[in-house]
């Protein structure tokens, strides 16, 4: 685990760069802050820099990591030894949280960090203590309730997974305008990307191996990681953990049950509550957003003492292994 040449400020004042080669990937990030240790994952198509908002303030209580997703930003995959679903993820995550000696830390993920996030809970139990998820319900779930305005209105699942290289190449004719369009429709035009994040999410963008890193992301969710859903669900595995579920109301068009009854599926403890803003709720609605993330990871803390001097012990995950695609 070494640090990074590479400043952090202005998006992250006080936190070091830190970068790891770990299980066929180069991960970069930032860290700060000192107590209980909690990871933040972003989603797409964004970097970690996502967590501006967040990790600043969170860093006064917590110490806080902040990496690329592999093949996100400026993580870059150097053994590509099989499609990079949540499962094999979350494994370079916790890799690299563990060379920093983290045993057992919190995990906050928004979009598809929070898919990352929530495999990561199923898989090691014994390792994660809470799990947040912003705007973001399992992706069995929300396949099974996908309609036609959803599928319009979430066209890049289906694009972005189709074989490759047939999205790669469509990128290559103009990725800068696509890139526009998505960050368009995740703010629903409303200017609180400043140009600086823009600029550094086209940076990261115009790099095929990013886009293709996006495109293994989607295929996997459709493929792989929609089989581990489904396993374990017919197993019968939930989160240990308790569950923080935030979400932009004005994000969920039609729906008719709430992300906390969703999550409630697979948790026995969930809370939750609709944010302000719309899909980029780390970016656009970052106060709201800790007002409910602090007290949650306080509470988880003192929860998981207890257990502890209870004698409480998690279960293993059964299967760390990749299922066979159902």
């Amino acid at each position: 685990m070494n640090s990074a040449s590479t400043p952090t400020a202005p998006f992250f004042p006080g936190f070091t760069p830190i970068e790891a080669e770990v299980l066929g990937v180069h991960v970069t990030g930032a860290v700060g802050g000192e107590g209980p240790p909690v990871v933040l994952l972003h989603g797409y198509p964004q970097t970690h820099i996502a967590w501006r908002h967040i990790a600043p303030s969170l860093a006064a209580s917590h110490r806080v990591i902040v990496p690329d997703l592999p093949g996100y930003g400026a993580s870059r995959v150097i053994d590509d030894g099989g499609r990079w679903t949540k499962r094999r993820v979350g494994a370079a995550i916790h890799a690299f949280m563990a060379g920093m000696e983290h045993e057992h830390y919190s995990i906050v993920g928004h979009d598809r960090g929070a898919r990352v996030g929530y495999r990561m809970a199923l898989d090691r139990p014994d390792t994660v203590r809470s799990f947040t998820s912003l705007a973001v319900v399992p992706t069995l779930d929300a396949m099974q309730a996908i309609g036609a305005r959803q599928a319009a209105a979430r066209f890049h699942w289906f694009f972005l997974s189709q074989p490759a290289d047939l999205p790669e190449r469509l990128l290559s004719a103009d990725p800068h305008l696509f890139l526009d369009c998505a960050l368009d429709g995740m703010t629903g035009g409303r200017p609180f990307l400043e140009n600086e994040v823009r600029h550094a999410y086209h940076e990261a963008f115009r790099r095929p191996e990013v886009r293709h890193a996006m495109c293994e992301d989607y295929r996997a969710a459709l493929d792989e990681d929609l089989a581990a859903d489904r396993a374990d669900r017919a197993a019968g595995r939930r989160l240990a953990c308790p569950v923080l579920s935030l979400w932009p109301e004005a994000d969920r068009g039609d729906a008719t049950t709430s992300p906390i009854e969703i999550w409630k599926g697979w948790a026995d403890d969930v809370t939750g509550a609709p944010l302000p803003g719309g899909h980029l709720l780390p970016e656009e609605s970052g106060k709201a957003v800790l007002d409910h993330l602090i007290p949650f990871l306080t509470a988880s803390a003192i929860l998981r003492s207890d257990r502890i001097i209870q004698g409480f012990t998690a279960s293993p995950a059964d299967g760390a292994s990749e299922p066979a695609i159902q």
